[in-house]
């Protein structure tokens, strides 16, 4: 089980320019190569403003075809680590990242690949079709939404691709600024007699909304998110039959202990309450990022009691099974519940 506690230092070798707002850092880890799957990304640890922050970034090299590890970052308003890192990263700095994490990788299948992007959207895409074309046969298809022309990312990486595999890679760009806002017409258009193919969808929240509803299968779908799930659900009724539940016979003595660095903080056990706002609550400061239950920043282990996540898009059936949990999404639902970050 790989955590998010322990972070790397790497150097940014280079800084390439895709686009007028989005820069790609490349990166040269200083304790040897960093082992990730294509679509994966990093958790970012840097201090902007004398302020700790985390940020979640996805890859936009594969390991099937880069010998460097790239990250490309779009600026975004309002974003304090993203405009941080492309207005103060250049060659020569050094970074914090977590090791890889991420369940958005491509699955064992002789399928189409059909991806759809919108925006910086098209980072993790990129990566699954470099992984797809250099080392399975299948044939790959991606629809990219953009603004404009001057906000399209990796147009020179794709053309390279299409050249080098003019009869497996199809890319169809869509711009908003000459053909209106993608429809379910034009997705379901695009999809055509691939319907079975394994659709990766990766973009603004409405733009992935559109993708999914629009699809008509019955391939299978793959989203990464990194905002607001469109639809929140509440934990289950019954906990014990959900598989984003932990569970390790606690005590009964209404409280929460919470474990980070060494420090043990017990608070009294709130209705509803995160264990990331219990930890918070008690005077700590554990690592977090989304707070969606997409980047496993905020990745601990429940060793007493059980807690159950309202959304998990980052942890496998196994990690839960170990019971490791997102803070920012599970909710002790007994008594005496302990938590550690490792």
């Amino acid at each position: 089980m790989a955590t998010l506690s322990s972070f790397l230092r790497a150097t940014v070798t280079r800084v390439v320019t895709e686009s007028a707002d989005a820069r790609t850092f490349v990166l040269d880890p200083h304790d040897g190569p960093l082992h990730y799957r294509a679509g994966q990304f990093c958790t970012f640890r840097v201090t902007v403003g004398g302020t700790v922050r985390f940020r979640s970034y996805s890859m936009s090299s594969a390991p099937e075809t880069d010998g460097e590890i790239m990250t490309t970052v779009k600026r975004v308003p309002g974003g304090a680590v993203s405009n941080w890192m492309l207005d103060t990263l250049t060659a020569g700095d050094e970074v914090e990242l977590s090791k890889a994490a991420g369940r958005f990788c491509l699955r064992d299948s002789d399928v189409p690949v059909l991806g759809f992007s919108g925006g910086s959207g098209i980072t993790p895409i990129l990566s699954l079709t470099k992984a797809a074309l250099a080392g399975t046969t299948r044939r790959v298809r991606l629809l990219c939404a953009d603004r404009d022309r001057a906000s399209m990312l990796f147009d020179d990486a794709l053309t390279g691709l299409v050249a080098r595999y003019p009869e497996r890679l199809r890319v169809v760009r869509h711009l908003d600024s000459e053909r209106g806002y993608l429809d379910r017409a034009a997705v379901r258009a695009f999809v055509d007699a691939d319907a079975h193919g394994d659709h990766y969808v990766c973009g603004p929240e409405a733009f992935m909304d559109l993708v999914e509803q629009s699809l008509p299968g019955p391939g299978l779908v793959f989203s990464e998110r990194f905002g607001t799930p469109a639809n929140p659900t509440a934990p289950p009724a019954d906990s014990s039959a959900s598989a984003n539940v932990v569970d390790h016979g606690a005590d009964s003595d209404g409280t929460v202990t919470v474990i980070l660095n060494g420090k043990k903080k017990s608070v009294p056990r709130k209705a509803g309450e995160t264990l990331l706002e219990s930890a918070r609550r008690g005077g700590l400061a554990p690592p977090f990022s989304c707070e969606q239950g997409n980047c496993a920043t905020c990745l601990a282990k429940v060793t007493s009691g059980h807690a159950t996540m309202r959304h998990n898009n980052a942890l496998t059936d196994d990690e839960v099974a170990e019971g490791y949990v997102l803070t920012c999404q599970a909710v002790p639902d007994s008594d005496g519940a302990i938590v550690e970050y490792e």
